[in-house]
């Protein structure tokens, strides 16, 4: 199988953070599509993060409380199951759980720590969930 390629999905208050995990994950080999690095000057954000997902094997959702107020998160879940991508939700340790849509309530979910310890765990279930995918 080719690299993996994640799609980071995140809020501008998270954007160190998101950044850091990128870069974790690509030192592990997993190609990232993150705005801030991959969404080219002058391009609409809309086409862009379209793109992206299109280009994307799994979805990585970064979400916080400043998340769950974000529209695009409920256009990227959409997209994502639209496209039959698996969705891997990255949950802050400060979010009621209670607060997530339905569609990420009922997911097996990562607890965000460092980035790199993040990034670590991700690739683990992962690459689980590729093989899964592969094998339906």
């Amino acid at each position: 199988m080719d690299k993996p390629k994640v799609f980071i999905s995140h809020s501008f208050s998270d954007d160190g953070w998101a950044r850091e995990f990128a870069n974790s994950l690509h030192q592990r080999g997993v190609k990232v599509w993150l705005d801030s690095n991959d969404l080219q000057l002058g391009r609409s954000w809309k086409e862009g993060i379209e793109k992206g997902l299109r280009e994307s094997n799994v979805i990585a959702l970064l979400v916080t409380p400043d998340t769950i107020k974000r529209p695009n998160l409920f256009f990227e879940i959409g997209a994502a199951i639209g496209m039959g991508k698996p969705l891997i939700p990255v949950l802050s340790a400060d979010l009621d759980s209670a607060a997530l849509p339905a569609s990420l309530r009922e997911r097996q979910h990562l607890l965000k720590r460092s980035p790199e310890a993040t990034a670590e765990k991700f690739l683990a279930i992962l690459l689980d969930t590729l093989s899964e995918t592969a094998r339906a």
